[in-house]
């Protein structure tokens, strides 16, 4: 099969709408589609989260070795990560509870559980076969689909349970290789460009420029994470990345401190979900995923007024949960520190740095070139951070 037909485009007045090859690039493929939908008929903006999302998922399993797993959304990751454990607090906050859990149903957790608002009605890319502790996790989340190099049978029959068995499951060809130039049309004009296949490996941050040059291997994945991840992530963006996931991307910013923020301020929340006030909520437990994980953001963001009023509390708790103070939650985050950050451009100015380190930002990997980089060397150097400059641009459009 070389062409499949959409339901529609980007929006349901953009018909008629399809997926085709023209040249497959790989004389195993020729000019057949190296994927097949197992279940369900996924759409135009489905087909983009999944073939972007599938790239990173084979990306970081080359580069670190292990599984791996993201959540797309709108063509950016909401969240992505390798098969590490996890800890007791991780556990709780992303609700997997004491259930056995596969290196890569791990991957999966990180990767949805990074940012679970921006995540809801996710596409889901596993670097692995879909086995069963994995597919349970999905089985119980709001996600519009799944691209995985294969299924177990009985993760199969999981995953063709959801929406009442239209959920879309594909399959792709992990040895698919794409042509080495891609093409698309903007306004009936055609584009071309060699594709990126930059490999992103330790070679990169080999040039640290700070006074500070420890980098630790554990902090040198994370560096890597953060970069391959930025590969798939609508510029101007910024990662941070902890332990073996992203926790917090800031992505399609005009201006590179709006992607640091954004990012920064996902990051400080996925810390905070872990205090044991937000890990000790009383949360109904009648109520949908979309209202239990709004009630656990709107409760660790600030937004105390939004829950905790006399009235409004009883859509999410079963009692009147104690607010999460100002002083309680500066405690918390300053606590916080080895986190690593990437971003898919240089910084401009030292305004990024800064921060960057109130969210705890101990390494640093990004391009360098700004005519200003002795100011942002000089404020890494400040703060005790260590930075690499990769010489890289990771713009992705």
């Amino acid at each position: 099969m070389n062409e499949l037909a959409l339901k529609y485009g980007c929006n349901p007045n953009q018909s008629p709408a399809r997926i085709f090859m023209e040249d497959g690039g790989n004389t195993a493929h020729g000019n057949e589609l190296p994927l097949e939908v197992l279940c369900g008929r996924p759409g135009y903006i489905n087909f983009l989260d999944a073939l972007n999302s599938w790239q990173l998922v084979r990306e970081l399993k080359a580069a670190t070795g292990l599984p791996a797993a993201a959540s797309f959304k709108h063509v950016s990751p909401a969240g992505a990560a390798i098969g590490l454990p996890l800890s007791e607090p991780l556990r709780r906050m992303y609700g997997v509870g004491n259930r056995a859990l596969s290196p890569l149903a791990c991957a999966y957790a990180r990767a949805r559980g990074a940012d679970r608002m921006s995540a809801y009605g996710d596409w889901i890319a596993l670097s692995e076969p879909c086995d069963r502790a994995t597919a349970r996790l999905i089985q119980h989340e709001v996600s519009d689909g799944v691209i995985a190099p294969g299924y177990e049978d009985e993760a199969f029959e999981i995953l063709k349970s959801k929406r009442k068995g239209n959920y879309n499951i594909v399959q792709i060809d992990p040895g698919y290789s794409p042509a080495p130039i891609e093409h698309k049309q903007v306004f009936g004009i055609s584009f071309e460009q060699g594709r990126n296949e930059i490999a992103l490996g330790a070679e990169l941050l080999k040039n640290i420029v700070t006074q500070n040059k420890d980098l630790p291997d554990s902090a040198a994945r994370d560096l890597l994470i953060s970069l391959i991840t930025l590969k798939y992530t609508q510029s101007n963006s910024v990662c941070y990345v902890k332990d073996g996931q992203a926790i917090g991307v800031g992505a399609g910013q005009q201006s590179r401190i709006h992607c640091t923020r954004l990012a920064g301020d996902k990051a400080d929340i996925w810390h905070l979900k872990q205090h044991p006030k937000a890990l000790g909520l009383p949360l109904r437990d009648d109520i949908g995923k979309m209202l239990f994980d709004t009630a656990i953001d709107l409760y660790v963001s600030g937004n105390e007024a939004e829950v905790l009023d006399e009235g409004k509390w009883q859509e999410y708790f079963t009692s009147r949960p104690e607010a999460l103070t100002l002083d309680e939650k500066q405690a918390w985050l300053s606590q916080f520190s080895d986190v690593a950050l990437g971003s898919d451009a240089f910084f401009p100015l030292h305004d990024n740095i800064e921060r960057a380190a109130r969210s705890g930002v101990k390494y640093v990997a990004q391009p360098g070139g700004s005519i200003r980089d002795d100011l942002v060397i000089e404020a890494a150097d400040r703060l005790g951070m260590v930075m690499c400059f990769t010489g890289v641009r990771l713009f992705h459009h």
